[in-house]
């Protein structure tokens, strides 16, 4: 039996991502003395890497000469009330080094920096997200002993679940997961070129960068979906796509490729087949749908496959793991489609409806029995 992918795509998208993956990074982590020491913990930390290809170098502003390292892939502030810290960022990124500024201060980083003269761009500075729970924390924290000066005001309830508020924010487990998350997605972001090398040497950088690879891969397969007519056409790219996606997540979490890859995406790729033959089920029963159908399989079976990687590869990596990942993000697929094209084919009659759900439950009871074999 042919499998719906290309080998030989397959084959060279391992040796690509092999290949970024080993490419030299070099970090400069500047810390402001006067930053809070929770948060200069937290980056130093983030920022350890064992990799040999990572080259971090750690340097305190003391009041010596700011002298940017123009060979840097990317430069880190962790920031406090120290006026230079805005001069600092916009001398690293006069020098075309991308410039993060990591700081539980966010508000008052910003205000002092313009105040001197150097802004720092909004994007550019990356603090805990303010949720509910956070922000329960740290308002009872400041109501006893307020952390900085009461010109800021009382603390605002959050607004949109990301507010500011009396700052520093203590860097509680929830807020340190958000700074975390947030930095990894700021690198992947600004350092596209070698994301990968990124995610190699600073677990933080991983699952920020294998969620916006499976989101990029969905709106592609979605529209893959969408754009081929004949039928069965679509099947090869929208599952080239998804091993592409596998092989970067896999990368991305620091696993090599080896056998087990194989494995892995062969299971990838029964869960795309299966999906697919769901999508050709839901077609024949509601024709005017179909194209409907194709692009929703192709964005939520994706993000479904995608998702269920990065749980895997975050937990220890099993082959037979993985399987039942696929498994269960095959099952969700069937439900959502199923139920969305019957919802869609409402308008057409109960007979409509009752075909699609027909179909539904033939192509699940026919996977099944497959995979029981």
């Amino acid at each position: 039996m042919q499998l719906p992918v290309d080998i030989g795509a397959v084959l060279e998208e391992a040796v690509n991502v092999e290949a970024a993956r080993a490419v030299p990074i070099s970090v400069s982590v500047y810390v402001d003395p006067s930053a809070p020491g929770d948060v200069q913990a937290h980056v130093r930390q983030a920022f350890a890497s064992a990799s040999e290809t990572a080259r971090v170098s750690l340097i305190y502003l003391d009041g010596r000469l700011f002298e940017p390292n123009p060979d840097d892939d990317m430069a880190a502030i962790v920031a406090g009330l120290d006026e230079r810290v805005g001069a600092c960022a916009a001398a690293c990124r006069a020098a075309g080094v991308p410039t993060m500024v990591a700081t539980t201060l966010p508000q008052l980083v910003a205000a002092i920096a313009k105040a001197a003269g150097n802004a720092i761009p909004e994007a550019d500075i990356v603090a805990p997200k303010l949720t509910a729970k956070v922000y329960e924390h740290v308002s009872t924290a400041a109501a006893s002993a307020p952390a900085i000066g009461a010109s800021w005001g009382a603390p605002k309830p959050p607004q949109d679940d990301d507010v500011g508020i009396h700052e520093p924010i203590e860097l509680t487990e929830e807020a340190r997961a958000t700074l975390d998350a947030r930095m990894g997605a700021w690198v992947a972001a600004a350092c596209r070129g070698k994301r990968l090398a990124f995610a190699w040497a600073f677990p933080f950088v991983r699952r920020p960068l294998a969620l916006e690879t499976v989101n990029a891969t969905a709106v592609q397969n979605a529209g893959v979906g969408l754009l081929f007519l004949i039928p069965g056409a679509d099947l090869p790219v929208m599952t080239l796509n998804q091993a592409k996606m596998l092989l970067q997540i896999s990368a991305a979490y620091g696993q090599s490729l080896d056998a087990g890859r194989v494995r892995e995406l062969a299971a990838l790729v029964g869960g795309a087949f299966a999906c697919r033959t769901v999508a050709r089920q839901l077609t024949a029963a509601v024709p005017v749908l179909g194209w409907a159908v194709k692009a929703a399989v192709g964005y939520s079976g994706t993000q479904a496959m995608g998702r269920a990687a990065i749980e895997y590869y975050a937990g220890g990596p099993t082959v037979a793991k993985f399987a039942e990942y696929v498994a269960g993000a095959r099952d969700k697929v069937v439900a959502a489609v199923a139920k969305q094209a019957a919802g869609a084919a409402a308008e057409n009659g109960a007979a409509a409806v009752d075909a699609v759900r027909q179909k539904a439950g033939d192509a699940v009871a026919g996977l099944r029995a497959k995979l029981g074999r």
